[in-house]
């Protein structure tokens, strides 16, 4: 059993984990080491899981911006557009440096250099996208090494336990 007296916050984490905050209203006192290290492990993947469902929401609302600013450069490619409400949704939405967008796009050049900057914009965003994917799965992998480590801690201290029934049974 671990026993705890405190007067402010006490920290518990294995070596290179999370920690567990245990404040002065709270006490540790009568978890054995492996209730201690399962609620590292539990609160290490409830972490992880935050932290890939915020990542997933910013993957899914980047797509659809994504995929609005693909829907305006199409717009912009295939014939006559409001420049106006085109302009404004690069700058303001897709984030387009205004320095990069022509005043007007009445000739070809004009609507190459507005189509150029958005897709510049959007091949900026498609690689933060694949960045943000790769961290997601990091997050997942993370969660599910701290839910296997969980279950392994369990198992050990069941079979832990069952050893030592079965030696106390034989005395």
């Amino acid at each position: 059993m671990i026993e705890a007296t405190q007067i402010a916050t006490m920290r518990y984490a294995p070596e290179g984990s999370a920690a567990v905050n245990l404040y002065s209203t709270e006490t540790a006192s009568g978890l054995t080491l492996g209730q201690l290290v399962i609620a590292v492990c539990l609160k290490t993947a409830a972490s992880y899981e935050a932290q890939s469902v915020n990542k997933m929401n910013m993957i899914t609302k980047n797509a659809e911006l994504i995929e609005a600013g693909a829907q305006w450069v199409e717009r912009l490619a295939n014939g006559p557009t409001s420049w106006v409400r085109a302009k404004a949704f690069l700058v303001d939405s897709l984030g387009v440096d205004p320095a990069n967008l022509p005043a007007s796009i009445s000739t070809y050049s004009d609507r190459f250099k507005a189509i150029t900057a958005a897709n510049d914009k959007l091949n900026s965003l498609l690689q933060t996208q694949q960045e943000d994917m790769v961290d997601m799965q990091s997050y997942v992998s993370r969660r599910d090494a701290a839910f296997s480590a969980s279950s392994n801690i369990i198992r050990a201290l069941g079979r832990s336990m069952n050893g030592l029934a079965e030696i106390v049974a034989k005395r």
